[in-house]
């Protein structure tokens, strides 16, 4: 790190006279994200601020305070939603919808709850309110409630939600959407195919999802319903959870920066029977996890079947995430626990191999480890990121609803096989190493700069104050379409007056 890039960092703390008092709101009942949310609590904590965060997740010996919204699970269960996987094979339309119906039982349940309620109504100030960016747009009046501005985190990297926050610039012809599964390398089709859904997705966004949350505001926040708007377009600053060595690299207003592997820790030593277990492979080690949100007892029986059968093909070890004791036909190179220290596994210089649902903070994970990838997704940006993998070229992908024991076999035998694929994802480690500073630290530095400039308004773009036509220039197109119409409907009547002119008074010489 250079003398002058730390000489900026002390001085913008020179700013920052006491710690700071900073919520964060992490409704959302995944261990991804909540995980993604203590990363960043736990640095704040570092710098000596102090953190209340309001999550889903029940974890002790925190070294900051905890809100608990408990039961929020069980909310959820009860509405009868699909699961990833049946939401995977439904069409875009209706898996917007539905997380529409998710994100206002997220935002009911939260503000109703005993514990959240107790806060509200506390005398509790915050210099800072970060909400995670996840269906749950209606708690963006947190921030006039407890006097602080509104910092937005997307677990999810650059997102259509997001981009619509701060007016950030997604060009359809070369950015893909989330659920698309394309690549930023689009044919006429594919584009036209991006287009038709971030439309659709936006138009969705703003006929359905804002409104649904705004009516939740005037439930529950009445004194704010009037200014849902104005809160919903002022968030002063977003942080996004990605980086050019994974995600695909695009246009970013200076207020949304990017910490994406900013919660990847140094390798610690593994516990006792699993350091021997990856010691002891002659042949390597294959790590297979579904990730936290899908059970992997809910697959098919024929995919399970597929899967195990390939896995027992192989003649390196295989570390197998799975949430049952035992599974039926497991073979004898395959070890299976509920959980599995991720990081450290993927830090063992054994591993040769991840099979993965193709998670954005598992790509981050095995980029940052050097370890080739098979991914199977499943759901939402899985597609994006699997596809972003292979066209990397450190790794495969195949679709969840697609695997056979033979297409699996053979694609975890190309990447062990072909040296490429190791070769291709150290570049890729490489380039997500090569920063001026932590991603950590760099988000930490912005939530500091946020407080320290009340918000930094000057950070917002004049587009967001913009009509959408006016933002896109069709006035302007049809103004100069119309302009464009009158010279040509002027020369064209000039030129019929003229041509009659001649005519008539050439017949006249002629008489």
């Amino acid at each position: 790190m250079s003398t002058n890039f730390i000489f900026l960092l002390l001085l913008n703390a020179v700013g920052l006279i006491s710690p700071a008092k900073i919520l964060m709101v992490f409704p959302t009942p995944a261990p991804s994200h909540y995980f993604l949310g203590k990363s960043l609590a736990k640095g704040l904590v570092n710098a000596g601020h102090q953190v209340t965060m309001v999550n889903a997740i029940e974890e002790k010996n925190e070294s900051y305070q905890t809100i608990r919204l408990n039961g929020i699970e069980l909310a959820l269960m009860k509405a009868n939603l699909s699961t990833w996987q049946e939401l995977g094979e439904q069409g875009f339309l209706s898996v917007e919808l539905e997380l529409n119906t998710i994100g206002r039982i997220l935002v009911d349940y939260t503000v109703t709850h005993p514990n959240f309620q107790k806060l509200l109504r506390s005398n509790e100030k915050f210099d800072v309110v970060i909400l995670e960016q996840f269906l749950n747009e209606g708690l963006v009046v947190l921030g006039r409630h407890f006097g602080a501005p509104v910092i937005s985190f997307s677990t999810l990297g650059a997102t259509i939600w997001t981009n619509d926050l701060v007016g950030n610039p997604c060009p359809f012809s070369y950015v893909p959407e989330s659920l698309s599964g394309y690549t930023d390398r689009m044919n006429l089709w594919e584009r036209t195919g991006n287009t038709i859904v971030s439309l659709i997705r936006l138009l969705v966004r703003h006929i359905k999802v804002i409104p649904t949350q705004k009516e939740l505001v005037k439930e529950h926040f009445p004194q704010y319903y009037s200014q849902y708007e104005e809160s919903l377009y002022n968030v002063s600053l977003v942080l996004v959870n990605s980086h050019e060595s994974v995600n695909y690299p695009m246009p970013m207003v200076p207020n949304m920066v990017q910490i994406g592997g900013f919660h990847v820790k140094p390798a610690q030593k593994l516990p006792g029977d699993l350091q021997k277990f990856m010691d002891e492979a002659k042949e390597g080690v294959v790590y297979f996890s579904l990730g936290t949100n899908m059970a992997p007892s809910a697959i098919s029986p024929e995919i399970k079947g597929a899967i195990m059968g390939a896995l027992g093909r192989l003649k390196q070890k295989v570390m197998m995430k799975w949430d049952e004791d035992s599974v039926k036909g497991k073979p004898d190179n395959v070890m299976i626990r509920k959980f599995f220290p991720q990081q450290d596994v993927l830090a063992h210089p054994n591993i040769k191999l991840f099979v993965t649902h193709g998670g954005l903070l598992s790509a981050f994970e095995t980029v940052y480890n050097s370890v080739p990838v098979l991914a199977l997704p499943i759901f939402a940006d899985q597609r994006l990121n699997a596809a972003k993998i292979q066209n990397d070229g450190y790794g495969l992908f195949i679709s969840f609803t697609d695997i056979t024991e033979q297409n699996f076999y053979e694609a975890m035998r190309k990447l062990l096989d072909d040296r490429k694929y190791r070769d291709n994802v150290n570049i890729r480690s490489t380039l997500m190493r090569d920063v001026p500073i932590k991603p950590l630290d760099l988000a930490v530095y912005w939530v500091e700069y946020v407080i320290k400039h009340k918000g930094a308004p000057h950070l917002r773009i004049a587009g967001l104050d913009l009509a959408w036509y006016q933002y896109y220039l069709l006035d302007v197109i049809f103004l100069i379409t119309f302009v464009f119409s009158l010279v040509l409907l002027f020369i064209y009547y000039a030129l019929k007056f003229l041509l009659k002119f001649f005519v008539k008074n050439n017949k006249h010489k002629t008489a």
